[in-house]
């Protein structure tokens, strides 16, 4: 079974035959950042398919808020060409949790909590963030919890 690093060298390796520009410069950034990673602190170290994920969330996120500060700036073509990195780089995420999957399981975390109100955002947040961790995005999740704590 292949690492999800040796995957994103294969599909590399194919955009690169390919002679997709987008796909090629947007998994080669990926890599290099997977890189960085395994290279960062005391020792180089083989990163596991859960942090490569991580690394992958992270440069998507990167993404969005780069194409929103385009869009803010007016650069329509480079908001248009970040989007379109963040969509490859979707690919070799999980699937997002919806807005009905996401409301479910933070309702399930208030009942269990008991917990009302604001000030019980703490709690509740603790519960949710394990069962939705990778599958929805932290300011979706805390936005679901503060409408259900409301």
């Amino acid at each position: 079974m292949t690492t999800l690093k040796e995957q994103l060298q294969e599909d590399l390796t194919a955009a690169i035959k390919d002679r997709d520009e987008l796909r090629s410069s947007t998994i080669r950034l990926t890599l290099s950042a997977v890189t960085s990673e395994e290279v960062a602190g005391k020792e180089k170290r083989e990163l596991s398919d859960a942090e490569v994920l991580k690394v992958i969330t992270r440069e998507a996120k990167k993404r969005r808020e780069a194409a929103e500060a385009f869009d803010q700036g007016g650069r329509v073509d480079q908001a248009a060409r970040e989007r379109a990195e963040g969509e490859v780089l979707a690919g070799y995420l999980p699937k997002q949790l919806s807005d009905e999957e996401l409301a479910a399981i933070v309702a399930a975390a208030v009942a269990e909590s008991g917990a009302s109100g604001p000030q019980a955002m703490g709690a509740v947040m603790k519960l949710v963030k394990p069962k939705v961790d990778g599958l929805a995005e932290g300011g979706r999740v805390a936005a679901a919890v503060k409408a259900a704590l409301a």
